[in-house]
C-alpha cells in the first residue's frame, strides 16, 4: 500500500498527559512551564518521521459535557482535575500545532474518542492506512485491516490479530468486553465481580454480551450467574458508554488533513521561546528539517 494513502490520528489528550508525566517539571527562562509541550512536540515529529503520512490530524475532547456525561453523571468523575502547570501549556500546544499546520480537531460536546473512530472509519473506507495513536483501549472496536492502534512513543501496533491475542476477543467484542468487565479509567461500572478473564471467557463461549445475558442460566458458577442476572441492565447499559461512535457528524474530509508543509519561522520563535535547543538545531538545518517533513 502505497504512503500517500496513510493517515495518522493523534489522540490529543492522551500523548500531552503522557508527555506531561514522562518528563521532569521544566521551565523556559520566564519560569513558563514547557515538558508537556517538549515531550508532546517530540512525540509528533516522531510520528511523522516515521510514518511519513500524507494526511495528520490531533484530535481532542471539545468543550462542554458530553452526551455520556449526560446518561451518566459518574461518566469519568473519579478522574483527577489537569495539573495547573499543564493548564497553563495548552495554548502552547495550540501554538504548536499551528505553526506544525497539522489540524487541531474538535467538537463541543464531542469526545475525541468518537472523533478519531469516525475519521478512521471513513478513512479506511477511502482506502487509507490509519494508524489511530493513543494508549486508549476503547478505540481497539475499531481495529481492523486499514485501521491499527499505534503506540505513541514506539513503532508497536495493535491489529485484529494483537487484539486477540493480547485480549482473547475480536476487536468488534471490546464494547461487549468493557460492558462485562467495566472500565474504572472512564467509571463504566461493568457487572461487579467480573474482571478481565471472565469477561474473555464469558465471549469466547456465548459470542456476545447480548448472549451472555439472555444464556446466564447456563453459567455455572453461582455468584457469577446471579450477578449477570442482576446486572443485566447495568451491563447493557455499560456497553452502550463504551461503544464509540464511528457515524458523528463531522465538518472535516480527509483531504482537510493533508500534510502541509510547517511555518518554519514560526516554529522556531516558538521553540527559542521555551528553549528547545535541539529542536531549534533542527530546524535551523535544512538536512535535518527535510528529514522531519519528508512526505
Amino acid at each position: 500500500m502505497p504512503d500517500a494513502l496513510r493517515l495518522v490520528l493523534v489522540d490529543g489528550s492522551a500523548s500531552l498527559y503522557r508527555a506531561f508525566f514522562a518528563l521532569p517539571a521544566l521551565t523556559n527562562s520566564r519560569g513558563t512551564p514547557t515538558n508537556a509541550v517538549l515531550g508532546f512536540a517530540t512525540i509528533l515529529l516522531k510520528l511523522l518521521r516515521e510514518e511519513k503520512p500524507a494526511a495528520a490530524a490531533v484530535v481532542f475532547d471539545g468543550p462542554g459535557p458530553t452526551t455520556r456525561h449526560r446518561e451518566f453523571a459518574a461518566y469519568k468523575a473519579q478522574r483527577p482535575a489537569m495539573p495547573e502547570r499543564l493548564v497553563e501549556q495548552i495554548p502552547l500546544v495550540h501554538r504548536l500545532l499551528a505553526a506544525m499546520r497539522v489540524p487541531l480537531l474538535l467538537v463541543a460536546g464531542e469526545e475525541a474518542d468518537d472523533i478519531l473512530a469516525t475519521i478512521a472509519t471513513t478513512a479506511a473506507a477511502q482506502g487509507y492506512l490509519v494508524r489511530l495513536v493513543t494508549g486508549d483501549k476503547d478505540l481497539l472496536q475499531v481495529v481492523g485491516d486499514r485501521i491499527v492502534v499505534r503506540d505513541p512513543l514506539t513503532p508497536r501496533t495493535l491489529g485484529p490479530a494483537e487484539v486477540e491475542g493480547r485480549y482473547g476477543i475480536l476487536p468488534a467484542q471490546v464494547p461487549d468486553f468493557l460492558g462485562l468487565m467495566g472500565d474504572s479509567s472512564d467509571n463504566i461500572p461493568g457487572v461487579p465481580g467480573v474482571g478481565e478473564k471472565t469477561a474473555r471467557d464469558l465471549l469466547q463461549r456465548f459470542g456476545s454480551l447480548e448472549a451472555v445475558l439472555e444464556r446466564a442460566a447456563e453459567v455455572t458458577r453461582p455468584k457469577l450467574r446471579e450477578a449477570l442476572t442482576t446486572h443485566a441492565e447495568q451491563a447493557r447499559f455499560s456497553k452502550r458508554l463504551a461503544t464509540i461512535r464511528t457515524d458523528l457528524p463531522v465538518p472535516w474530509s480527509i483531504a482537510d488533513l493533508a500534510r502541509q508543509e510547517p511555518d518554519v519561522p514560526a516554529l522556531l520563535a516558538l521553540f527559542r521561546e521555551l528553549g528547545f535547543t535541539r529542536l531549534i538545531q533542527q530546524f535551523e538545518q535544512p538536512t535535518l528539517r527535510a528529514m522531519t517533513n519528508d512526505k
